[in-house]
């Protein structure tokens, strides 16, 4: 199993803050946000990790970062000239994730749950994770049946079907770089991971885990203020 964390993006939405650098280097609490999912990797056991950068950035990971000894664990970069959707991750990967298993991460998603039992028992396929969310229209909305089991994936709805996003971590067999590759951009511009979730789900092979626990996108003000704190607060009753 190999890992991907997607670094790249503008941060536009965390101006004047990532007017120096990119929003996933910004501090939350008393570490840089992309601390939190390279743990959340390396705690599942996956320790050779790719991680996608912005071009104008590259050197501020490389500065943070290094070869990732100190994480015990492989960093290789990857630059993404220019945001083109989630799944795009894949095709950039390609040559890192050659025939291995992946797991993608988000690297300005912070949870703090243990996932290895479920990355450690991938076979084959895909396999997502969503959460009951208050505000599900923000993100891929997950529709189930009576019995829990997925029927379908939409990305930001008008009107979610279910209150069950599907957060940022991802994990799938090698035919995600095949499957990305044949992706048509959304009227947004983007390879859409949802699209690809689909793909794999109109197969019957993507598993969707529901979890609970501590999830933030900090990709706003008020998500970055508030994981910050949560994370302070715990830190502080240790």
């Amino acid at each position: 199993m190999k890992g991907i964390i997607l670094a790249g993006g503008k941060g536009t939405r965390l101006r004047p803050l990532t007017k120096v650098t990119c929003k996933q280097l910004l501090p939350v609490y008393n570490k840089p946000m992309i601390f939190y999912p390279i743990q959340t990797l390396v705690s599942s056991g996956i320790k050779d990790i790719l991680i996608i950068i912005a071009p104008e950035y590259s050197g501020h990971f490389l500065n943070l970062l290094g070869s990732g000894k100190d994480f015990a664990a492989r960093f290789s970069y990857a630059i993404q000239e220019e945001p083109k959707g989630l799944a795009d991750a894949f095709i950039v990967g390609e040559d890192f994730i050659d025939n291995d298993d992946v797991t993608m991460i988000l690297g300005d998603n912070i949870f703090e749950r243990d996932f290895s039992k479920e990355i450690n028992a991938f076979k084959s396929g895909g396999m997502v994770f969503s959460k009951k969310v208050k505000d599900p229209e923000r993100f891929g909305v997950v529709e189930f049946d009576k019995n829990k089991k997925a029927l379908n994936i939409t990305e930001k709805p008008a009107k979610p079907k279910s209150d069950f996003a599907v957060v940022g971590l991802y994990t799938y067999d090698s035919r995600v770089v095949s499957y990305a590759k044949k992706l048509k951009p959304s009227k947004r511009g983007e390879l859409e991971i949802t699209d690809l979730n689909n793909v794999y789900l109109k197969k019957g092979e993507l598993k969707v885990n529901i979890f609970e626990g501590l999830w933030e996108d900090a990709g706003s003000f008020e998500s970055l203020l508030r994981v910050s704190n949560l994370i302070a607060s715990k830190e502080h009753t240790k």
